[in-house]
């Protein structure tokens, strides 16, 4: 298992993953899949503004990414930052997620932020436990955030403090 900035050669794997959690998850309040041009202009974004888009590779192959971005657009923001962590389908549950998390956070306290923020959908209590596990801290709810699947989803905000 080696953790790796993503590249250019991984855009398709990560629309893969990202449009798997689209169509038929609820990790992603979205209806419709994403296509090559979204996933290069996100990409590019990402490296124009110096955030980390991390991948994990197993067996010469990327199967799950994790990135951050700032949390909201304002700029007394700009020491709080959102994460987001999506592994493929097939690779779930092999510890993968740790380390991208893992990962994600030190390059946080690196980068001088002072907050992670994690918004969860409420009915995904692993993702809540997980996330717990790494110190993270429920830090409110939005009932009805979201419609998708024929229902209403409440949306968890976890956070953590990565400086005193």
């Amino acid at each position: 298992m080696i953790l790796r900035a993503a590249e250019q050669k991984d855009l398709p794997i990560i629309l893969e993953i990202m449009n798997e959690a689209i169509l038929n998850t609820t990790a992603i309040y979205d209806y419709k899949s994403r296509d090559e041009a979204y996933v290069e202009a996100w990409f590019a974004k990402k490296q124009a503004d110096n955030l980390p888009v991390i991948v994990c590779e197993l067996d010469g192959k990327a199967v799950g990414y994790g990135s951050f971005g700032p949390f909201r657009a304002w700029e007394a923001y700009k020491f709080s930052v959102e994460h987001s962590i999506y592994v493929h389908k097939d690779y779930q549950g092999k510890g993968i997620g740790k380390k991208l998390l893992t990962a994600l956070i030190t390059a946080a306290k690196e980068g001088g932020y002072h907050t992670m923020i994690g918004g969860i959908d409420a009915s995904n209590q692993k993702s809540c436990d997980f996330h717990a596990k790494f110190g993270f801290k429920e830090a409110g709810r939005i009932k009805d955030a979201g419609y998708k699947f024929d229902k209403w989803l409440d949306l968890v905000f976890m956070q953590l403090m990565l400086s005193e």
